[in-house]
């Protein structure tokens, strides 16, 4: 077996992909947004019941086969809006509440224009595999309309053979739903999966103002608590369009959600990656805070990170431009493995490695002097050229399964020989 395998499949950009999602009226000259919605409504509202039922009927057939439990997305939409607007629900009937969200509503094709770095875990559900099998949960990065960048899930099972098989994706995907009135207080916001949308049909979109302009490269791992607990958690960068800044995405199951802002001073910069377990009583991530080098992160909370201590600089020609972490890492025997990307002339990306002492992972074990996966032939154009990146890999048997992007325009997935990767150490 080749210490290095390209799967054939790919992933791309897919306009078809679409999710029904809030549309706001944009500001009319003197700002009149608000004026505009109740003008609508009130329009709505004038409406005799036939109608009513007649425009419902003709938007129920345009996308009710394009769209999961649509009317149920209406219903929403029009609570949403009813709040805002001070609307006596009952006294309105249901299908004008329907026929309201219908129009506060729009198709977004989320995957329009690129996917782009993935990350990989296992996912909450083992049962029923054969040996040598796992099930994992698969996170991209997908880029619609407007260059806003959402977060969509791939399942799919992984063997040590390297076997890779992804779950289709169902016909139509569903953004996940605001949880009104959860933790009141709280910075967090929190979100549920659509009972009748799978973890593959699942997109998370910005809903914050510091998220406005996208949701970006979310690393993701499996963490486990002192008491033996596991949860799912992703640090990703939130855009408002205008600023950055770093955020949490923690999760039990996959069925619920919450996107947690980070504090301190480490979350203004990108890039930051969680260790799977704590390590010496203190939680640990691993960090870009010059925008050139690794650094170490240390904390007592999963929300709050200040500046670390320097870890890795620039060593290689491939990397001299600047060098970060490719997701969280891996625990081996051996020490902790961590993916870097590196940047060196022309701006080429490229994926190297470097191992960390397991019980000081301030201590750099070893680097690999050239990279294990760079930009070639046919994976150099695209979205944005000469770009191979990921966001985080997990180790099945003796490999290490990497899904990976290609220059911002497709996801390709590689195995390699972790027993290789080591022997390239220096």
């Amino acid at each position: 077996m080749s210490p290095t395998w390209i799967h054939p499949l790919r992933l791309h950009a897919n306009p078809a992909r679409v999710v029904v999602r809030p549309f706001h009226l944009a500001l009319g000259v003197n700002g009149e947004g608000a004026g505009r919605v109740e003008r609508l409504v009130a329009d709505i509202l004038s409406l005799d019941p036939a109608s009513v039922r007649c425009e419902l009927d003709g938007v129920l057939a345009d996308f009710g086969s394009r769209h999961w439990q649509i009317e149920d997305v209406f219903d929403q939409r029009f609570q949403e809006v009813a709040a805002n607007l001070r609307l006596q629900e009952e006294a309105i009937p249901l299908a004008t509440r329907r026929l309201i969200g219908g129009y506060l509503c729009h198709e977004y094709s989320y995957a329009a224009a690129a996917v782009m770095n993935p990350s990989v875990v296992r996912h909450p559900d083992q049962s029923g595999l054969k040996g040598g099998s796992v099930r994992i949960v698969i996170a991209q990065r997908t880029v619609g309309e407007g260059h806003i960048s959402s977060i969509a899930f791939r399942e799919g099972i992984v063997t040590t053979e390297r076997e890779l098989t992804l779950h289709p994706a169902p016909s139509t995907a569903t953004s996940a739903l605001l949880v009104s009135g959860a933790h009141a207080g709280s910075a967090a916001t929190y979100l549920a999966r659509h009972r009748d949308s799978p973890i593959s049909g699942t997109v998370i979109f910005p809903i914050t103002e510091a998220q406005r302009n996208g949701l970006e490269d979310l690393r993701l791992v499996e963490f486990t608590h002192d008491d033996g607990r596991r949860e799912w958690i992703g640090t990703y960068t939130a855009y408002s369009g205008h600023s950055i800044g770093s955020e949490l995405l923690r999760t039990p199951d996959f069925d619920s959600f919450a996107l947690i802002p980070i504090t301190g001073s480490a979350a203004r910069n990108k890039g930051m990656a969680l260790f799977p377990r704590r390590i010496g009583g203190a939680y640990v991530m691993l960090g870009r805070q010059d925008g050139k080098n690794v650094f170490l992160l240390r904390s007592d909370r999963l929300d709050h990170w200040d500046e670390g201590e320097l870890l890795l600089e620039p060593r290689y020609p491939w990397e001299l431009v600047q060098i970060g972490n490719c997701g969280s890492p891996i625990e081996l025997d051996e020490g902790w493995l961590v993916l870097t990307h590196g940047v060196g002339a022309m701006r080429k990306y490229a994926i190297g490695a470097a191992l960390l002492d397991k019980h000081d992972p301030s201590r750099v074990l070893g680097r690999t002097p050239r990279p294990l996966l760079a930009a070639a032939d046919e994976d150099r154009e695209g979205y944005v050229p000469n770009v191979v990146y990921t966001c985080g890999a997990l180790r099945i048997g003796s490999d290490l399964f990497m899904p990976y992007g290609v220059a911002d325009s497709a996801i390709c997935f590689g195995f390699f020989d972790i027993a290789a990767i080591l022997a390239q150490l220096r």
